[in-house]
């Protein structure tokens, strides 16, 4: 049979063709040995056989039926193929050698079949280059095509990367929760390339401790996020603590600090349930600024691909952002948390007992990243049954202002011990302020360096007559509510905010009927983001108006209509006070001549009172008390003189006179005939002290009715015997 060189590989691939199980197993036997990273997975390996079949079969018979190199197609699942291998993270070099290998090994058969078919030398010569020319076209074409679209897929893959840590960088740590943060890298990887994500935290961490104790490490489940139900269900739920398995690729992760990846899952119990079905695990270690802070877990559940190094890698990006998202966090979180615990043991723990008003409060911390504010309130109680009522707010944010806070607060309690009126205490706060002030300025490690600042409102109410004297700094106005309901601010003198120094304070009285309620805020209360202070004003007194069962529901009331359900940008502070006052069954008063001969007058006065409110077991201490007080103030004082008793929670027992001059606690040396009165006063007295008015000054002593003092020693009093 006479043959020309195309007739002859037409007959050769024809032949050959019959046999192409065989020839693919070579093809196969070949590229195992020489490949066997294609053959690793079995999907892959799949995958590579039917690669390899398809492009035998297409060969031999483009050879059969006389096609030129660039007339033989590739398989059309060949492009889909390159770009999994890309997706699998194939090396290029892997899938060019195995082209040549295969190529070699046809051709190898194909040669080897020519001389079967004839003898002539020069027929097989020409029918070999022909053969040559076209496996080597053909390997080209497909070589330059498969690496070009094996290029455009690692491309793809490379912006698709940096798509996904770009995304992290916008969707984690959009807030400073922690369990926040972790639940958006869980959410992220499972939008992109995870089908289960768990994301647990050292138990230390969560509580703020960077020592962890030794042995096993201790977990906390934060986070976990599936792509859809029915897959492996996590047998730790979140918010669990749990025992990370020594030798687990957990427990690796946190102890090296080194990532891993499986192609199965690890044999972790606190994996999935159902491990098996796991198809593959990364484990990334979660760290931050040297530190480890826990471990996420990424799995592939239905993704025919399996993770690899670049896929580990994309892990690792996304994983690092989140790990500083939560030191960040957590930092955050121990600052504040230390601020506020600052803070509230500053703030009174219960409201001290007085019989002026009812009073409930609410203090809430800011909800924003500036943190705890310097907010504050306190009911202090006075001389003569009244209360003093304050509210303030501190510049700034953070420990800092939780501290400026307290000495400002310690401050006026101090001011107020002296009965100081309103705007004369703000004018000394306002002193403590500028000085507070100059040494933040002068200590250049301070945050908040010459930021020093405050707002306050001082009231100081009066049961007995029913008023109240009141001065502000700079903030915002009370509320008082009426009987009928009716609300009003009142419209004090506003006064300079504290810290800027050099200009006055004034006060303002008010009648406040018994049953008035008086309402003192901070502005975190009236202002926020999407409303003025005027419309903040309209809703406190349309929520004060309002009917409540207690002042407690009333506060609560307040907070609901005010604030949102997320906390306040601002911290707030809320005091209600409802007045009460102490009639005439309870307070008795006599004006005094300026004689000596009116003291035994004013202790019979003094007696029969505390006969008629049965208070007869102080009547020798009381009338002591009260003989030492009047002749002071007859000796030493100016008419007009008043004495007055008050029965509250003690019984209170004052003298008034027109003198300016404050009287002196001292001890008697052993020749002086007096000055041991107000030694004996301060003997029997609970307390006792003096306070001044625009005109005059009032002494005043505290004898309780439930502790009797222990009578003085009268060698203390009494002058030695000569």
């Amino acid at each position: 049979m006479d043959f020309t060189a195309g007739s002859l590989v037409s007959r050769v691939a024809r032949e050959l063709g019959r046999r192409t199980d065989e020839l693919v197993a070579d093809v196969e036997r070949c590229l195992r040995g020489e490949v066997p990273e294609l053959w690793d997975d079995p999907d892959l390996a799949r995958m590579t056989y039917e690669n390899i079949s398809e492009h035998v079969i297409g060969v031999l018979a483009g050879l059969e039926y006389g096609n030129e190199p660039g007339e033989i197609e590739p398989p059309a699942a060949d492009m889909e193929r390159v770009r999994r291998l890309a997706r699998r993270g194939t090396p290029l070099s892997a899938m060019l050698r195995a082209h040549r290998l295969a190529q070699g090994v046809l051709l190898d058969r194909l040669l080897a079949e020519v001389p079967l078919l004839t003898n002539d030398a020069e027929l097989i010569s020409a029918a070999s280059r022909q053969l040559l020319a076209t496996a080597t076209g053909y390997l080209d074409r497909t070589s330059e095509q498969d690496v070009m679209v094996f290029q455009e897929e690692r491309d793809r893959r490379l912006q698709w990367r940096l798509s996904v840590v770009n995304e992290a960088g916008i969707r984690v740590g959009t807030t400073l929760d922690i369990a926040r943060t972790t639940q958006e890298l869980a959410d992220l990887a499972t939008d992109h390339f995870a089908d289960l994500v768990t994301v647990d935290l050292l138990d230390s961490v969560v509580h703020g401790d960077d020592m962890r104790t030794p042995g096993p490490f201790l977990l906390h489940r934060l986070a976990q996020a599936a792509v859809a139900e029915g897959g492996p269900e996590p047998t730790i739920r979140s918010g669990e603590v749990h025992i990370c398995p020594e030798g687990s690729p957990s427990a690796r992760a946190l102890a090296t600090g080194q990532p891993s990846w499986h192609t199965a899952a690890p044999m972790d119990p606190t994996d999935a349930a159902g491990a098996p079905r796991v198809r593959s695990t990364l484990v990334v270690p979660l760290s931050a600024r040297s530190t480890t802070l826990g471990v996420a877990q990424f799995s592939r559940l239905r993704n025919a691909d399996f993770f690899d190094d670049e896929d580990l890698l994309l892990a690792q990006e996304v994983a690092a952002r989140a790990a500083v998202a939560v030191d960040n966090a957590r930092r955050y979180t121990h600052a504040r948390d230390t601020a506020l615990a600052l803070q509230r043991s500053l703030l009174p723990r219960r409201m001290p007992e007085q019989s002026a008003v009812e009073v409930a409060s609410r203090y809430l911390p800011a909800g924003s990243q500036a943190g705890v504010g310097g907010d504050w309130y306190d009911v202090i109680p006075l001389s003569g049954a009244r209360v003093a009522l304050v509210v303030g707010d501190v510049v700034g944010h953070g420990i800092q202002a939780a501290a400026t806070m307290g000495r400002l607060r310690t401050a006026v309690r101090t001011l107020a011990d002296i009965d100081l009126p309103p705007d004369e205490l703000l004018t000394h706060l306002d002193d403590v302020v500028l000085r507070l002030s100059a040494e933040a300025s002068a200590d250049s490690d301070t945050e908040a360096a010459g930021d020093t600042g405050a707002t306050c409102l001082y009231a100081v109410y009066d049961p007995v007559a029913g008023r109240c004297s009141l001065a502000r700094a700079g903030h915002a106005p009370p509320a008082v509510v009426a009987r009928d309901r009716t609300v009003d601010l009142l419209d004090l003198p506003p006064g300079p905010p504290l810290g800027l120094g050099g200009l006055p304070f004034e006060a303002a009285e008010v009648d406040l009927p018994e049953g008035s309620l008086l309402a003192l805020y901070t502005d975190g209360l009236i202002e926020a983001r999407d409303r003025d202070i005027e419309a903040g004003l309209s809703l406190l007194r349309h929520a004060l108006a309002q009917p409540s069962d207690s002042l407690e529901a009333a506060c609560d009331a307040v907070l609901e209509a005010l604030l949102s359900a997320e906390r306040p940008h601002d911290d707030v502070a809320l005091l209600l006070a409802r007045t009460r006052t102490l009639g005439d069954r309870q307070v008795a008063a006599w004006d005094l001549d300026a004689d000596p001969a009116a003291v035994a007058g004013a202790r019979s006065s003094v007696a029969r009172q505390l006969t008629a409110w049965d208070l007869e077991e102080l009547d020798f201490t009381a009338e002591l008390v009260v003989s030492e007080l009047v002749t002071n103030a007859i000796r030493y004082g100016r008419p007009p003189i008043r004495l007055r008793l008050i029965r509250d929670r003690a019984l209170l027992c004052e003298v008034s006179d027109d003198s300016s001059t404050t009287p002196h606690l001292r001890r008697a040396r052993d020749f002086d005939e007096g000055g041991r009165g107000l030694l004996l006063v301060a003997q029997l007295a609970e307390h006792w002290g003096t306070r001044h008015a625009r005109h005059g000054k009032t002494v005043w002593a505290e004898l309780s009715e439930n502790e009797h003092p222990d009578f003085p020693d009268l060698a203390v009093l009494q002058p030695a015997p000569g």
